[in-house]
């Protein structure tokens, strides 16, 4: 994941506008909060228009880039501040971007501010049965994972490793995205 190498700044503000896509209908809309209220498949076009406009590739993170990001490089953690349960508040919304300590990448907010899309398709099972290094999810299915938690479930899902998915058309308050820069230049 690109922790340190940053995309120009290209907000999902300017991608509505260019696209004519109207926003989603999401209570929480201050330029400093996540965006959130998104389907996976805005999430994706997005990381498609970011793509084309900065020459760079863009996507949502696979599930296991996903958790390998959020560890920072620390194996065995609980969440990526340590092994202690996440600082808790009563936030009504999404925090605002950036305001507690990043982990050992540079990764903000990751495991607790808002739920994140990931590019895999979810299976209960999978990982019995994936490959051990870079597994990608399943070829198919009828929910997309999403990684971390959120203003709204913030010990259930802070873990690094805990699963969830939804379907991909859903839209919900406490759901936004991370984007991931890959290496060389968009096709």
């Amino acid at each position: 994941m690109a922790g340190r190498t940053r995309v120009p700044s290209i907000g999902y503000a300017a991608f509505v506008i260019a696209t004519d896509d109207p926003p989603s209908p999401a209570p929480f809309n201050d330029p400093e909060q996540p965006v959130v209220g998104v389907s996976w498949f805005e999430a994706a076009a997005y990381c498609d228009w970011l793509s084309r406009v900065s020459g760079r590739r863009v996507r949502l993170p696979t599930e296991a880039e996903w958790e390998c990001a959020a560890r920072g490089g620390a194996e065995g953690m609980h969440y990526p501040w340590g092994d202690e349960f996440p600082p808790q508040d009563d936030a009504a919304g999404p925090r605002p971007v950036g305001r507690r300590m990043p982990n050992a990448y540079g990764l903000y907010d990751i495991c607790e501010n808002v739920h994140e899309w990931c590019s895999d398709w979810y299976a209960a099972d999978y990982y019995a049965v994936s490959p051990e290094r870079n597994p990608r999810g399943p070829d198919n299915g009828l929910r997309r994972v999403s990684r971390g938690g959120s203003w709204r479930h913030q010990i259930k899902f802070s873990r690094c490793a805990a699963r969830s998915s939804i379907p991909p058309e859903f839209r919900y308050a406490d759901y936004g995205f991370r984007v991931v820069l890959t290496d060389g230049r968009s096709r």
